[in-house]
């Protein structure tokens, strides 16, 4: 499966049904530091590209994760809002929702051109 990245630090999955998983990047999770707190969509919520779809809080400050598609939440994955320390633990197994009926996507980067991306911006 490949995973493709946003410059927002959100990656997408696309399942075999066609459906995409997003969730935020080791990147992310470590400029965030300890997250204590996240916000989700509920089923049935609809995502707009590059727009908020959740929020996480951590113990430094609150940020928005935009999603890299727009689409219908199919899923969310509830044991995040239990235990949101999984984000920083496994930022790739942490994944936020599923989304389906995905009409657009943004502009994503391969992990190539993402590891670039991320080394210009610590730069």
């Amino acid at each position: 499966m490949e995973r493709r990245y946003s410059e927002s630090h959100e990656w997408v999955e696309t399942l075999e049904n066609g459906n995409v998983r997003i969730g935020i990047t080791d990147y992310a999770q470590n400029e965030m530091g300890d997250i204590v707190f996240v916000n989700l969509p509920a089923v049935g919520d609809s995502v707009t590209m590059e727009e908020t779809f959740a929020d996480m809080e951590s113990v430094k400050a609150v940020s928005d994760v935009f999603s890299p598609v727009t689409g219908v939440v199919t899923a969310v994955n509830e044991e995040l809002l239990d235990n949101p320390a999984e984000i920083n633990e496994d930022p790739y197994g942490a994944w936020f929702v599923e989304v389906g009926e995905v009409a657009e996507t943004a502009e994503l980067m391969d992990e190539d051109e993402y590891k670039d991306f991320c080394a210009r911006e610590k730069a």
